[in-house]
């Protein structure tokens, strides 16, 4: 991955986007600081950059408000930062459109990890291809077939939407209801028995260890994630 990507940080803390740019730019990333939501929404506007790094509580426009109206018309990668560790506030905040939720105090490695997975998912994005391969799980998309280290896996046709959706966004927490409503619909948002069940399946089926997995991790109370590597740092 190229390094030199620009980073637009939104925050009213001085000393949160000092800490910010020093350690971003250790990592060679090109950061830009804004202390509101409106400056930042105006610099967005003005050139749209590789990622967006969000705080939540600020004067003015906040960082939920910020979110909602970047997702009117950009894809643009968006982790939030934030005091805030509520349940809902990380929910309200991944729903909006939100990428990743870190909470200070936070450490940078682990600010960058993240950084870069949003980063790699939407390169993945941008790149057509027919076949999805991460640690022996080849999905070919043509055919609808799932492979685990050669051997074909069955699939219902409900557990293979759950797992194609969750690929789709590889390395993003998707929160409960946002997982329903895309595979389910929206009318089984609250149906989080039904979710358990498929993702315990897909474990089972997927996993050389269901108990230990390596691409399928509970964001606790919040939704899952699909990890691409796991190896991801953690700080």
């Amino acid at each position: 991955m190229n390094q030199s990507l620009r980073v637009v940080v939104i925050d009213d803390e001085p000393q949160i986007r000092r800490a910010l740019r020093t350690g971003l730019e250790r990592f060679s990333f090109k950061v830009t600081l804004c202390e509101s939501g409106d400056r930042g929404l105006d610099e967005i506007s003005v050139a749209v950059p590789d990622a967006v790094i969000l705080d939540l509580a600020m004067q003015g426009i906040d960082g939920m408000e910020v979110c909602r109206q970047l997702r009117e018309w950009s894809n643009v990668p968006i982790i939030v930062l934030s005091v805030r560790d509520s349940e809902d506030d990380k929910i309200k905040a991944l729903e909006l459109g939100a990428d990743d939720y870190l909470t200070k105090p936070f450490g940078i490695r682990e600010l960058v990890a993240r950084l870069r997975a949003v980063l790699r998912r939407t390169s993945n994005e941008q790149t057509s291809e027919s076949t999805f391969f991460c640690g022996g799980l080849l999905i070919d998309y043509t055919k609808r077939m799932v492979t685990r280290d050669g051997n074909h896996v069955r699939l219902t046709p409900k557990e293979y939407d759950l797992l194609r959706y969750m690929v789709a966004n590889v390395d993003r927490v998707l929160t409960h209801s946002q997982l329903l409503s895309k595979v389910w619909g929206s009318e089984f948002c609250d149906d989080h028995h039904t979710l358990r069940v498929h993702i315990a399946n897909l474990r089972n089926k997927i996993e050389r260890q269901a108990d230990r997995p390596q691409f399928i991790h509970t964001e606790t109370r919040i939704g899952y994630r699909f990890q691409s590597s796991a190896g991801i740092e953690r700080i």
